[in-house]
């Protein structure tokens, strides 16, 4: 057997390479995050189980900012960066870069999973195009369609970072642990959070994200430039989807993994699960729940 014609055997293995590729980038940015972002930090002394997390994190900053570590000994901690990061933090172009880096990276690991499907179905769809003598192209410019994607997600990171600085120089979130220390934060977000997944707008963001066939078949652009515009603008409904949802990375810990990997799950299923759109309604009134209840404790 030939395997087929040059033709085929060259979309194989890009229907391959596409494959290969997302999961690759998925897995590094997962490893980059457990690593610590380049911010020092250990994101598993960081990751917490807690019912109610600002709590937590406020009774945490208080005691490391009223103890003198230098002299303390516990394997495996830096405590003197531990005890630096309990005062403010100094918002430098190099922790700029680093937290932009650090919230960019992390919603690829996030949304790399949800966003695969797409991906592939417009590889698919190019090929397609190409069979019928649409397109010349002989390589679908999937790539490009994901730099789109990826650089809507940039912005979101800036957008992320800016307001993360805000919050940690009003002492809201804790430099220690980059989680809420505040009832008021924590549970406005979680009700907001909650009446966003309610609201039509996620729901149309969400109908976009569910039926990425029908989301090509409109929005087909052939070419390069196209593949572009097309990523960024799947970007723009995903960042529309799932927004408030990273928000909630302020209540539960920016590096925390259990809160990373659980919102991850919970933007898969919305995505991908035949009954997703119950699920994300579901979250919602939880969301919307536990709010409340954080406001009273």
């Amino acid at each position: 057997m030939d395997g087929g014609s040059p033709l085929e055997r060259l979309l194989r293995r890009d229907r391959v390479i596409t494959i290969a590729g997302v999961v690759a980038l998925c897995l590094l940015a997962w490893l980059y995050i457990v690593a610590g972002a380049g911010l020092g930090m250990n994101a598993w002394e960081m990751t917490r189980l807690a019912l109610f997390p600002h709590q937590q994190t406020a009774d945490l900053t208080s005691d490391m900012s009223g103890m003198d570590m230098s002299g303390m000994d516990m394997p495996g901690m830096d405590m003197s960066a531990m005890a630096m990061a309990a005062e403010p933090r100094a918002w430098g172009p190099a922790i700029w870069a680093l937290m932009i880096a650090m919230w960019w990276v992390m919603m690829v690991a996030m949304m790399s999973p949800s966003a695969a499907p797409t991906i592939l179905i417009y590889a698919r769809v190019h090929r397609h195009a190409l069979a019928q003598g649409q397109i010349q192209d002989k390589l679908a410019p999937t790539g490009v369609f994901m730099a789109g994607y990826l650089l809507v997600w940039l912005g979101f990171a800036v957008v992320a970072t800016a307001l993360h600085w805000l919050l940690e120089r009003e002492a809201f979130v804790s430099a220690t642990m980059m989680s809420s220390q505040s009832r008021w934060l924590s549970g406005i977000v979680l009700i907001a959070a909650g009446l966003y997944q309610l609201s039509p707008l996620k729901n149309a963001c969400l109908s976009q994200c569910r039926a990425p066939t029908a989301f090509l078949a409109r929005h087909w652009r052939p070419h390069a430039v196209g593949a572009l515009r097309l990523g960024a603008l799947h970007g723009a409904f995903c960042v529309g989807c799932c927004w408030m949802l990273m928000a909630l990375l302020f209540v539960g810990g920016i590096m925390n993994l259990v809160w990373v990997a659980g919102l991850a799950i919970l933007v898969l299923a919305e995505k991908l699960f035949p009954a997703g759109q119950w699920v994300g309604r579901a979250a919602g009134i939880a969301l919307i729940a536990w709010g409340s209840a954080t406001l009273l404790v």
